[in-house]
């Protein structure tokens, strides 16, 4: 428990000093533009040479302070694991951060403007939202984070139909900074608001994928679903959101993350597979060989060399995933070589088969094609293979200085190079004098194809924390109505004389000409929106019909409001009437035994006639 708290603290230090240092670079860049807009105005080269002078100080301060930046961002260490299995290290993401943002102000503004209500009525409502986006900036790195900032997600969805009509903002700026660099970025638009929360989900999950215990099967598929989530949530901003104004959201480099992501779930089936098959058989120690050139096949599609990414990623980033590429693909040519040398079995054909990828060892039944002389000899060229590999790995990852100070990856790949090298020393003979043959790529195939796996917003359902505003199909931001009328109504000999449909808010389908409804100012499409001052925006249709018709003699008071752009009321409107006259002409052709139909009721797009439609 103990060094559970430990590591909580050094990652809440972690994200503390990234903080601070994304302010600075904040400070500095706003330093450099207007000391670059001064150097463009001045004609005075005194002053331009100081201009020019203090620039040169605050691109170096910029320099020193990306670097730092990029050394926490690639502090890979901290996320990872805290099982004493030697696995190789998986690459998490940072959070974005963000400022704190004073909606307050503008939110009351709309509810007094748009909604004409008393703003200082909704303090709670907006407090509530307020201490939810404070809260979503430090989420914890589990599953309670993750449902933090889904719940948040899914709010600021009510919050944009509440308060952000088309063509307009409040003027408010969300400022976040990017994940890899600490640039700053801002836009009064929600959806950078939205897409930078939905970054911070997928970037969570990968901070969970990569600290699952992967000594045991249950922590490999914890890993597993969890890097196909990350996946899912960049594919999605990827597709649903663009020009975004920060390089970590951009298409280049969300496809990388999508593809690094899909790569370490196919690391994890491996370790899977490793686990789980016994290496005492030539076929199940193939297919080890084939799920390694698997893993080396996703990890070179990163695409971190691309023009658009390489400068951009950390470069320790770009180390590892070369690492991997390396180490993974020296995997695939040992164990193809365990499986040539180690297990002899009869019926099988070894062969060498070129396609459009180049060479690569095929196994198939049938008679036995290599006797054991060359069955060493190609396996000795595989093992030599792998040792190149885990060479050339050891060498990359000697040239960071981020990942050297990777224990547990120094250890793996010390490990991995002594087993092969001591392989292929057994393989070797005195009397072998023949040159080693170059050992073919190995044909790669997995069991467990990746999955990019959507967010479902739906796991996490939320409130609407500004609902006592009213139903959404009315009361948003993008609907237009006129100021609350309040009539009186009292009941004529004929009765109220009007006709109610729906709910929350009921509608005023329709006023019988001359009848107590019209002439207390009611017209067809008013909304009944509080009953004798009591609130009826939520009212269910039975609710309105019951208290109308228990009104006494001295009458009623209705607060009314008039929808100015109502098209979807219309259109809902043209389809009942027609529906209804279809209805009267079947009953009256069909005679007398469609008309005990009457009674009876019939689909609409807005529910149940009978139910929904009532006339006083």
């Amino acid at each position: 428990m103990s060094s559970c708290n430990c590591t909580s603290n050094i990652r809440s230090k972690l994200q503390h000093r990234r903080a601070r240092i994304n302010q600075q670079i904040n400070k500095e860049m706003r330093m450099r533009a207007g000391a670059e807009n001064l150097f463009r105005a001045t004609t005075n080269n005194k002053v331009k040479e100081t201009v020019a002078l203090e620039l040169s100080f605050v691109n170096s301060n910029l320099q020193l302070l990306k670097e730092e930046l990029e050394e926490l961002n690639s502090n890979m260490e901290v996320y990872q694991t805290e099982s004493e299995a030697i696995n190789v290290p998986m690459i998490p993401l940072g959070l974005k951060e963000t400022k704190e943002v004073d909606l307050t102000v503008p939110l009351k503004d709309v509810i007094c403007e748009h909604y004409g209500e008393d703003s200082s009525l909704f303090e709670k409502e907006i407090k509530e939202f307020m201490e939810l986006r404070q809260a979503m900036r430090t989420p914890s790195r589990n599953e309670a984070g993750l449902e933090l900032l889904m719940e948040y997600y899914n709010q600021l969805y009510y919050l944009d139909q509440r308060f952000f009509p088309p063509h307009r903002t409040l003027g408010v700026h969300f400022h976040w900074y990017d994940s890899l660099t600490g640039v700053p970025s801002c836009q009064r638009a929600l959806a950078f608001e939205k897409g930078s929360v939905l970054f911070n989900v997928g970037a969570l999950y990968t901070q969970i994928g990569a600290r699952q215990d992967r000594s045991a099967t249950a922590g490999i598929d914890c890993a597993i679903d969890a890097f196909q989530r990350a996946a899912g949530a960049f594919n999605y901003l990827k597709e649903n959101f663009s020009n975004a104004p920060s390089l970590d959201m951009s298409g280049p480099s969300l496809c990388m993350l999508v593809r690094l992501m899909i790569a370490q779930v196919q690391e994890c089936v491996f370790e899977r597979v490793t686990l789980t098959t016994p290496d005492t058989h030539f076929i199940t120690q193939l297919q080890v060989a084939k799920e390694a050139a698997r893993v080396r096949g996703r990890v070179c599609l990163c695409t971190m060399s691309q023009t658009l990414v390489k400068d951009y990623v950390p470069f320790s980033w770009a180390s590892m995933v070369q690492v991997k590429a390396e180490h993974f693909r020296a995997l695939s040519h040992y164990n193809a070589a365990v499986a040539l040398c180690d297990h002899t079995r009869k019926y099988l054909c070894v062969s060498v088969k070129k396609d459009a990828l180049g060479e690569h060892m095929c196994v198939q039944c049938g008679p036995v094609c290599l006797n054991p002389e060359d069955r060493r000899k190609l396996g000795k060229a595989h093992l030599r293979c792998a040792v190149i590999r885990h060479e050339e790995a050891m060498r990359v990852h000697g040239l960071c200085k981020i990942l050297r100070k990777m224990d547990i990856l120094q250890e793996v790949l010390s490990f991995m190079y002594k087993r092969s090298l001591d392989k292929y020393s057994e393989m070797d003979r005195e009397d072998d004098f023949d040159e080693t043959a170059e050992a073919p790529e190995i044909h790669s195939q997995t069991q467990h194809k990746p999955d990019i796996t959507p967010p479902n917003f739906s796991t996490v359902p939320v409130t609407d924390i500004f609902q006592r505003l009213g139903p959404l199909s009315v009361f948003c931001a993008r609907a237009r109505w006129g100021p609350v009328r309040v009539v009186s109504l009292q009941r004529g000999d004929g009765g109220l004389g009007l006709t109610l449909r729906g709910d929350s808010p009921v509608l005023v389908a329709g006023v019988v000409p001359g009848g107590c409804a019209q002439e207390a100012g009611l017209r067809e499409g008013d909304y009944i929106v509080a009953v004798d001052g009591e609130d009826f925006k939520w009212a269910k249709h039975g609710e309105v019909v019951h208290v109308l018709k228990s009104c006494s003699d001295r009458g009623i008071q209705l607060s009314i409001i008039t929808l100015h752009t109502h098209d979807t009321q219309v259109r809902v409107l043209v389809v009942v009437s027609l529906c209804v006259c279809l209805h009267l002409i079947n009953v009256c052709v069909s005679g007398l035994h469609t008309t005990k139909r009457l009674g009876s009721t019939f689909s609409l797009p807005f529910g149940n006639l009978r139910d929904c439609e009532s006339m006083y």
